[in-house]
């Protein structure tokens, strides 16, 4: 059997795997792809959507819907007392999904131009040529020796 790690240890062990590298960097961007998302979806839905509304009609795409079941109240009598039931709308909000159909393509838009251009680069650092290294001073010593013996 294997002894039981002792707390510290079980906290150094978490303290390296939170501090690796990937994890920090999969959080940043976490953070900053939400944000991202946020400012998105304030484009298309204040500078986008409204003049392709204006070009439809007036259209407010947040308020196009297809009801199924109209919302209001239910009255019924019980024992001679009234009581009121609220009916929820149930509707199929095509608009507010088209508004968020465009704000994905934008996002696969330009991740997709992130990703080509770090292609780009990727593909330029490849193409210039690395030079050989210097040879180490036991390489330098043991060419030296070698001139020497042929001599």
């Amino acid at each position: 059997m294997t002894a039981p790690k002792s707390k510290n240890s079980f906290i150094t062990e978490f303290k390296e795997f939170a501090m690796r590298g990937n994890l920090v960097d999969l959080a940043v961007g976490v953070v900053v792809g939400g944000a991202f998302g946020k400012v998105i979806t304030s484009f298309v839905d204040g500078i986008i959507m409204p003049p392709i509304g204006k070009l439809m009609g007036n259209v407010d795409f947040k308020q196009l819907q297809v009801v199924i079941q109209k919302g209001g109240e239910e009255h019924t009598l019980v024992n001679g007392n009234v009581i009121t039931e609220k009916i929820p709308e149930v509707a199929i909000k095509y608009g507010a999904f088209f508004s968020t159909l465009v704000d994905f393509v934008i996002v696969a838009f330009v991740v997709f131009l992130v990703i080509k251009g770090m292609n780009r680069m990727k593909r330029k650092q490849a193409a210039i040529p690395v030079p050989p290294p210097e040879p180490t001073k036991q390489e330098l010593l043991l060419t030296e020796i070698r001139d020497l013996l042929k001599k």
